[in-house]
């Protein structure tokens, strides 16, 4: 079943988030994963929105999501992301027809 990662991201120091998202299509294309969205300005249709980033990804199934998000290189630069921004993720099951 198809899986979404959503997440929402808060920049704190731009230069630690910025080696993170240099190198990110790098270490992510080597995985299952397919960049839907990635806005710096998501427009809020109901409700506030209050960080910097949106970002949403699809994986075929959470294994996949998993393995990306738990390999070595995804953990190598996510150091630069940690240091430089704070993340709200989810993870949403898809409706497969």
């Amino acid at each position: 079943m198809t899986v979404y990662s959503v997440a929402q991201i808060r920049i704190k120091d731009r230069s630690e988030y910025d080696l993170y998202a240099a190198q990110f299509m790098d270490v992510f294309a080597k995985f299952k994963g397919t960049v839907l969205a990635a806005d710096f300005e998501p427009k809020a249709v109901i409700g506030e929105w209050d960080a910097d980033r949106l970002v949403l990804l699809s994986f075929p199934d959470e294994a996949a999501f998993a393995e990306w998000a738990t390999s070595e290189e995804y953990k190598e630069i996510a150091k630069h992301r940690i240091a430089g921004a704070d993340l709200t993720s989810w993870l949403a099951k898809g409706i497969d027809a």
